[in-house]
């Protein structure tokens, strides 16, 4: 096969970019199913239900979505590999979350969300699982930091998906629009996906094929796994805090703040993560260096947690937000292209992301309850120090990874 352009530093082949590209679409389009609606959306649907008790509840409803997502992308990613196929998995999952997601208005009672919100976690997750395993199969080695980068693509479409579907209109804040909102949702989610799911096998590129690279290629340490997951999931406690609680604290720092300029605000940063983290993909892939991003990125992480912690008013809170947002951003996406490079097992793969993918469900069990307990009496920035400490630990467990 005719090489195309180079890349990140190593020759890109023709058939590799088509999968890439729709690929990262996808991955995009299954992020935008459930971050604008987990961040804001849900958020304010609980306000308006539950009232002052939204906190509790929301923690409620945070943690039994988050045990249906453990659980089920571990079972799907699983079913996905015995059956050899994830097209047909993915392509299911996105038929059954986007009718659980359309039937999310017709539970006007707290309760009733709570059911639909856990089955919805569930057919979401039959896409996610079975989604990740594909991109394990089909890149290889030479384009891992390349597809890190694309990936931060997702998190940006999620940002601007959010700041598009929290408009403000005529019914905002009532069931309709709430229902128009969560339409609009779906319909996105489905068109981002439906590329990758007609693609032509064929053009896929071969997860066996022979890297070629600029610099030498240094395979991973005996076992980095375990660094890798733990450093994931001391992150992952970060971002699930202000995954779940972001709109709460942008009211705390301004009691008028709409939810679309909460919404435009984490739209631009995680827009402007996208160049970065193609560039900082770029590197990796270019030095076969995979560890020290993630390291440096972690303790910045933890730098604008500790600015959010200590900031004396609006503009520097905001300041440390902004370095938070890139930094996680850019973070999650290579370290999910260079988890890839470190799976033991081939004809396992479906099923060790979704173990993997406990890093990004268990800290939604636990912090939940960690806002409960620090918020209240001594405010998000008690919370964030605990979170910035976490990131700090991460990126020391990041950077003890021998790379040759």
């Amino acid at each position: 096969m005719a090489e195309a352009s180079t890349v990140a530093g190593v020759p890109a082949r023709h058939g590799d970019w088509p999968f890439l590209l729709c690929y990262a679409l996808a991955w995009a389009g299954a992020t935008a199913g459930y971050g604008p609606l987990l961040t804001l959306l849900l958020p304010l649907r609980v306000a308006e239900l539950a009232g002052p008790a939204a906190v509790p509840w929301l923690a409620t409803l945070t943690f039994l979505g988050a045990v249906s997502a453990s659980v089920a992308n571990i079972a799907w990613g699983w079913a996905s590999d015995r059956a050899g196929s994830r097209r047909a998995w993915v392509a299911g999952g996105l038929m059954l979350s986007s009718a659980l997601l359309l039937a999310m208005p017709l539970a006007t009672t707290l309760p009733a969300l709570i059911v639909v919100l856990v089955a919805w976690q569930g057919g979401l997750n039959m896409v996610l699982g079975p989604l990740a395993a594909w991109a394990a199969d089909c890149v290889p080695d030479r384009h891992k930091g390349l597809l890190g980068g694309l990936l931060a693509f997702a998190p940006a479409w999620s940002g601007a998906v959010g700041a598009l579907v929290t408009l403000p209109d005529p019914h905002h804040g009532t069931g309709s629009g709430f229902a128009a909102r969560v339409a609009v949702l779906a319909l996105i989610v489905a068109a981002s996906i439906l590329p990758l799911l007609l693609m032509n096998p064929r053009a896929m590129p071969a997860a066996t094929a022979a890297p070629v690279s600029l610099a030498p290629v240094v395979p991973p340490p005996p076992r980095p796994v375990r660094r890798m997951w733990l450093a994931r999931l001391l992150v992952q406690l970060a971002e699930a805090t202000l995954f779940a609680f972001i709109a709460y604290w942008f009211l705390a720092l301004d009691p008028t703040m709409h939810a679309a300029t909460m919404a435009r605000i984490y739209g631009l940063l995680l827009a402007l993560s996208v160049p970065l983290a193609l560039l900082v993909g770029h590197w990796a892939d270019r030095r076969a260096r995979p560890w020290r991003p993630l390291g440096a990125l972690a303790g910045l992480i933890a730098l604008g947690l500790l600015v959010m912690a200590l900031a004396p008013g609006k503009g520097v809170a905001l300041a440390g937000y902004a370095l938070f947002a890139l930094a996680m951003a850019v973070f999650l996406a290579l370290h999910s292209g260079q988890t890839l490079r470190v799976l033991p097992r081939p004809d396992r793969r479906g099923r060790d992301l979704g173990l993997f993918n406990l890093t990004n469900t268990v800290p939604s069990l636990i912090v939940p309850w960690l806002a409960v307990v620090l918020v209240p009496t001594m405010g998000f920035g008690a919370l964030f120090l605990v979170l910035a400490a976490c990131a700090a630990l991460a990126g020391l467990l990041l950077l003890s990874i021998r790379t040759g």
